[in-house]
């Protein structure tokens, strides 16, 4: 299945697409894509409904994140073989884990705010996870059967506040806008390798990114289960799992966002993001 939000911001009603690519209505149904509903037990009710019964909603409705409620969103980074390659840097021996302020969400194809005191606003095309159940000190083996299904983020990075303001990277990871998430939430049996998906970001139409998760460091499995032996995850956690090569911090020469920029993002079979860089308020 996939699972999305449709309307304004803040007034986000529940969808699904049905075969023909057409948003369905599932209001009637459920509250929105949050909580109980995520759960294997959740997901399985909404299979047993069919998408062409319910209303169809017309016209181009504005996409809003996939997932409502989100308690913690979570960063996972330099884990690619070649994008750490491309830093200079050497992969780590665990996930390096940071956060990302839950306020930076905004849909698919909302605009990325650049901060007022920005100069090096960067794109992070990445797979994000989307947690179902609660999952406490579990098993790599018992791992993905916490995950509701996946998802397309773009984890905006303004470099100069992650790397020289001091502290943690989540001062480089949080503004507005920096945490673009969907188009939709696909439902985890219809991935049945997230380890082999080929994504891409392109800027202004030239493509930078082009990359697989074929080279992750560390796979889905083995973050999920290491993640929750620190912290306990709940439905509705989002996880960005780490980029591939073609950062603009790691081109030679750098190459940084600007006003009016356009990005395009894809994780095959995820859905593709569209989001204009705008001066921040």
């Amino acid at each position: 299945m996939k699972l999305l939000r449709f309307g304004a911001p803040g007034q986000e009603r529940p969808g699904i697409l049905d075969a023909h690519g057409a948003i369905r209505d599932l209001s009637g149904v459920v509250e929105d894509i949050a909580g109980e509903v995520l759960s294997d037990a959740g997901l399985d009710r909404l299979r047993g409904i069919d998408p062409e019964s319910l209303p169809r909603v017309d016209g181009d409705p504005r996409l809003g994140p996939c997932v409502a409620g989100v308690g913690k969103f979570l960063g996972i980074g330099l884990n690619y073989a070649d994008h750490a390659a491309e830093t200079g840097m050497d992969l780590p021996e665990e996930p390096i884990v940071f956060a990302k302020a839950t306020s930076c969400i905004v849909g698919p194809n909302d605009d990325v705010q650049m901060p007022k005191t920005s100069d090096k606003l960067d794109w992070e095309v990445e797979l994000g996870v989307i947690i179902g159940t609660r999952a406490k000190n579990v098993s790599e083996a018992e791992a993905l059967n916490h995950v509701a299904g996946y998802c397309v983020v773009n984890d905006v990075s303004e470099r100069a506040f992650q790397a020289k303001r001091s502290g943690q990277w989540t001062k480089g990871k949080s503004h507005d806008g920096f945490g673009p998430i969907g188009p939709w939430l696909v439902t985890r049996d219809e991935v049945p390798d997230p380890q082999n998906l080929a994504m891409y970001t392109e800027v202004n139409g030239h493509r930078y990114q082009d990359g697989s998760t074929k080279t992750m460091h560390f796979g889905v499995a083995t973050i999920v289960a290491h993640l929750s032996e620190f912290m306990t995850l709940h439905p509705g956690d989002v996880i960005a799992t780490g980029t591939p090569p073609g950062v603009g911090m790691g081109l030679n020469p750098r190459v940084f966002l600007k006003i009016g920029d356009v990005m395009e993002l894809s994780v095959a079979g995820l859905g593709v993001q569209r989001q204009t860089v705008v001066r921040s308020e």
